[in-house]
């Protein structure tokens, strides 16, 4: 199964694919950051996402979409809000796609993927890293959270050869 996991965000959207169904581990098929302009308008700015993200819906042909649950701080609605936005259009093209959509809490991912819901950001990367058998860790956090959000659907769904860690990982 293909799964596309994305790390949704109004200034940098993370995107990690993922194939569940190849070899006895999980093969990294693309990965990037889709980038906006806070000078241009929400508008042009949702668009660019949009268009992005359903270009690889279109290219890949995933099963699912996996992103993570809108959590707000009280400290912080503004962060909350434009993250909603990306989101909100992240959902937008998985509907217009007909495309199974999933979303996790952040601390859910961490224990799925790392073994401990609050992991650092460092560990998160080095734990995709070595599902993934990369030679370095995907770079900047935007994608190996995308990539940390697929990689925990096939643990908590229980899908694809893959069912625990690495020998070589730790």
């Amino acid at each position: 199964m293909i799964i596309l996991g994305i790390d949704p965000g109004l200034i940098r959207t993370g995107y990690g694919i993922i194939d569940a169904a190849k070899g006895p581990k999980m093969k990294l098929l693309e990965a990037g950051v889709i980038t906006t302009d806070a000078r241009d308008g929400i508008t042009s700015r949702l668009h660019r996402i949009f268009r992005n993200i359903d270009g690889l819906i279109k290219q890949y042909s995933p099963g699912v979409i996996v992103i993570e649950k809108l959590y707000a701080h009280y400290k912080h609605p503004t962060t909350a809000l434009l993250m909603g936005h990306a989101r909100g259009v992240v959902c937008l093209a998985a509907g217009i796609n007909d495309l199974r959509l999933v979303s996790y809490g952040a601390t859910r991912i961490k224990k799925a993927v790392t073994g401990n819901g609050r992991a650092s950001k460092q560990q998160v990367q080095r734990t995709v890293q070595a599902f993934l058998g990369l030679k370095k860790a995907p770079e900047p956090v935007d994608i190996s959270d995308a990539l940390s959000m697929g990689i925990s659907f096939v643990f908590i769904e229980g899908i694809g050869p893959v069912t625990s860690f690495p020998k070589n990982f730790g």
